[in-house]
Protein backbone atom coordinates (compact mmCIF):
# COMPACT_ATOMS: atom_id res chain seq x y z
CA UNK A 1 0.00 0.00 0.00
CA UNK A 2 1.49 3.54 -0.49
CA UNK A 3 0.06 6.54 1.42
CA UNK A 4 -0.36 9.35 -0.96
CA UNK A 5 0.66 13.05 -0.09
CA UNK A 6 -1.75 15.12 1.79
CA UNK A 7 -1.78 18.54 1.08
CA UNK A 8 1.51 19.38 3.37
CA UNK A 9 2.60 16.02 4.04
CA UNK A 10 4.18 13.23 2.86
CA UNK A 11 4.31 8.98 4.25
CA UNK A 12 7.27 6.60 4.45
CA UNK A 13 6.17 3.37 6.39
CA UNK A 14 9.15 3.41 8.52
CA UNK A 15 11.50 0.21 8.81
CA UNK A 16 14.48 -0.74 10.68
CA UNK A 17 16.40 1.63 8.88
CA UNK A 18 14.54 5.02 10.73
CA UNK A 19 16.02 3.89 14.42
CA UNK A 20 17.77 7.34 14.68
CA UNK A 21 14.67 9.13 13.78
CA UNK A 22 12.77 6.91 16.25
CA UNK A 23 15.36 7.39 19.14
CA UNK A 24 15.58 11.14 18.40
CA UNK A 25 11.08 11.19 18.74
CA UNK A 26 11.12 9.69 22.11
CA UNK A 27 14.08 12.11 23.66
CA UNK A 28 12.03 14.70 24.51
CA UNK A 29 10.17 14.09 27.95
CA UNK A 30 6.99 15.82 26.62
CA UNK A 31 7.00 13.81 24.01
CA UNK A 32 6.67 10.50 26.62
CA UNK A 33 5.10 12.48 28.93
CA UNK A 34 1.59 10.12 28.37
CA UNK A 35 3.16 7.15 27.09
CA UNK A 36 6.13 6.51 30.51
CA UNK A 37 6.03 9.33 32.50
CA UNK A 38 8.53 11.20 30.77
CA UNK A 39 11.85 9.29 30.21
CA UNK A 40 13.72 9.04 26.99
CA UNK A 41 13.81 5.37 25.56
CA UNK A 42 17.08 4.41 25.02
CA UNK A 43 18.83 3.14 21.73
CA UNK A 44 19.03 -0.40 22.77
CA UNK A 45 14.69 -0.59 23.93
CA UNK A 46 14.74 0.83 20.24
CA UNK A 47 16.48 -1.47 18.40
CA UNK A 48 16.00 -4.72 20.61
CA UNK A 49 12.07 -4.01 22.09
CA UNK A 50 10.45 -1.32 19.42
CA UNK A 51 12.05 -2.23 16.28
CA UNK A 52 10.59 -6.01 16.73
CA UNK A 53 7.60 -5.04 18.33
CA UNK A 54 7.18 -3.12 14.94
CA UNK A 55 8.21 -5.88 12.47
CA UNK A 56 5.84 -8.60 14.13
CA UNK A 57 2.70 -5.88 13.05
CA UNK A 58 3.88 -4.07 9.75
CA UNK A 59 2.50 -4.94 6.62
CA UNK A 60 3.33 -3.19 3.49
CA UNK A 61 0.39 -4.39 1.71
CA UNK A 62 -2.37 -3.62 4.44
CA UNK A 63 -0.72 -0.80 5.15
CA UNK A 64 -0.19 -1.59 8.87
CA UNK A 65 2.85 -0.16 10.71
CA UNK A 66 4.45 3.43 11.38
CA UNK A 67 4.14 5.78 8.91
CA UNK A 68 6.93 8.21 9.10
CA UNK A 69 5.32 12.38 8.41
CA UNK A 70 7.06 14.37 6.71
CA UNK A 71 6.11 18.41 6.28
CA UNK A 72 6.72 18.37 2.26
CA UNK A 73 8.01 21.66 2.22
CA UNK A 74 10.93 22.12 4.76
CA UNK A 75 11.47 17.35 4.16
CA UNK A 76 11.64 17.73 8.03
CA UNK A 77 10.32 14.17 9.91
CA UNK A 78 8.39 15.28 12.11
CA UNK A 79 6.54 12.03 13.42
CA UNK A 80 4.62 9.28 13.31
CA UNK A 81 0.92 7.63 13.02
CA UNK A 82 0.34 4.01 14.02
CA UNK A 83 -2.20 2.07 12.18
CA UNK A 84 -2.32 -2.17 13.25
CA UNK A 85 -5.05 -4.23 14.46
CA UNK A 86 -6.97 -3.64 17.65
CA UNK A 87 -5.40 -5.95 20.39
CA UNK A 88 -2.72 -6.48 18.02
CA UNK A 89 -0.86 -8.05 21.10
CA UNK A 90 -3.59 -10.52 22.50
CA UNK A 91 -4.69 -13.81 22.04
CA UNK A 92 -7.67 -12.71 19.81
CA UNK A 93 -7.06 -9.58 18.04
CA UNK A 94 -9.63 -7.67 16.10
CA UNK A 95 -8.17 -7.58 12.07
CA UNK A 96 -11.00 -5.27 11.28
CA UNK A 97 -10.52 -2.59 13.76
CA UNK A 98 -7.64 -0.54 13.18
CA UNK A 99 -5.89 1.31 16.08
CA UNK A 100 -4.35 4.79 15.49
CA UNK A 101 -2.31 6.24 16.81
CA UNK A 102 0.43 8.82 16.72
CA UNK A 103 3.75 10.57 18.01
CA UNK A 104 5.04 13.58 16.73
CA UNK A 105 7.78 16.31 18.02
CA UNK A 106 6.92 19.17 20.07
CA UNK A 107 7.93 21.74 17.61
CA UNK A 108 5.12 20.42 14.95
CA UNK A 109 2.47 20.41 17.91
CA UNK A 110 -0.63 22.56 17.39
CA UNK A 111 0.04 23.54 13.17
CA UNK A 112 -2.68 20.65 12.57
CA UNK A 113 -0.11 17.96 11.23
CA UNK A 114 -1.53 15.06 13.43
CA UNK A 115 -4.87 15.81 12.59
CA UNK A 116 -4.10 16.26 8.98
CA UNK A 117 -1.77 12.80 8.85
CA UNK A 118 -4.77 10.73 10.96
CA UNK A 119 -7.25 11.71 8.80
CA UNK A 120 -5.59 11.29 5.72
CA UNK A 121 -4.52 7.65 6.55
CA UNK A 122 -7.71 6.72 8.36
CA UNK A 123 -9.40 7.91 4.60
CA UNK A 124 -7.13 5.93 2.61
CA UNK A 125 -7.61 2.61 4.62
CA UNK A 126 -11.15 3.10 5.20
CA UNK A 127 -11.67 2.18 0.80
CA UNK A 128 -10.56 -1.24 2.04
CA UNK A 129 -13.83 -2.95 3.12
CA UNK A 130 -11.99 -4.91 5.80
CA UNK A 131 -11.89 -2.09 7.42
CA UNK A 132 -15.05 -2.27 10.05
CA UNK A 133 -13.61 0.19 12.36
CA UNK A 134 -10.92 2.36 13.75
CA UNK A 135 -10.02 2.97 17.15
CA UNK A 136 -7.66 4.83 19.29
CA UNK A 137 -6.59 4.75 23.05
CA UNK A 138 -5.23 7.37 25.12
CA UNK A 139 -4.57 8.27 28.78
CA UNK A 140 -7.84 10.51 30.17
CA UNK A 141 -4.80 13.93 30.78
CA UNK A 142 -4.14 13.60 27.11
CA UNK A 143 -5.70 16.36 25.83
CA UNK A 144 -4.42 16.45 22.37
CA UNK A 145 -4.58 13.28 21.77
CA UNK A 146 -7.92 12.59 22.62
CA UNK A 147 -9.14 16.08 20.54
CA UNK A 148 -7.52 14.59 17.40
CA UNK A 149 -9.64 11.15 18.17
CA UNK A 150 -12.53 13.88 17.94
CA UNK A 151 -11.79 15.41 14.70
CA UNK A 152 -11.44 12.01 13.05
CA UNK A 153 -14.91 11.30 14.01
CA UNK A 154 -14.59 8.93 16.76
CA UNK A 155 -17.12 8.66 19.28
CA UNK A 156 -16.28 7.79 23.40
CA UNK A 157 -16.81 3.92 23.80
CA UNK A 158 -15.16 3.60 27.37
CA UNK A 159 -12.96 5.05 30.20
CA UNK A 160 -11.02 1.98 31.90
CA UNK A 161 -8.01 1.30 34.21
CA UNK A 162 -4.85 0.64 32.34
CA UNK A 163 -2.18 -0.97 33.63
CA UNK A 164 1.23 -0.56 32.38
CA UNK A 165 4.34 -1.42 33.94
CA UNK A 166 6.15 2.28 33.92
CA UNK A 167 2.84 3.87 34.91
CA UNK A 168 1.18 1.54 36.79
CA UNK A 169 -2.98 1.69 36.45
CA UNK A 170 -3.88 4.67 35.21
CA UNK A 171 -7.47 5.92 33.60
CA UNK A 172 -7.46 5.90 29.71
CA UNK A 173 -10.15 6.16 26.92
CA UNK A 174 -10.91 4.68 24.13
CA UNK A 175 -12.91 6.12 21.14
CA UNK A 176 -14.12 4.30 17.95
CA UNK A 177 -15.38 5.34 14.57
CA UNK A 178 -17.50 2.85 12.49
CA UNK A 179 -16.47 2.89 8.20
Amino acid sequence: MVITNSSRLSFHLIDETDKDFLFQLDQDPQVMKYLNGGKPTSKDVIENTFIPRLNAYRNKEKGWGLWKVTIIETQQDIGWILVRPMDFFSDAPNLHDLELGWRFMKNSWGKGYATEAAIHIKNILSQQPENKHFSATALIDNIGSISIMKKLGMTHIKTYLHSDNELGETEAVLYRLTN
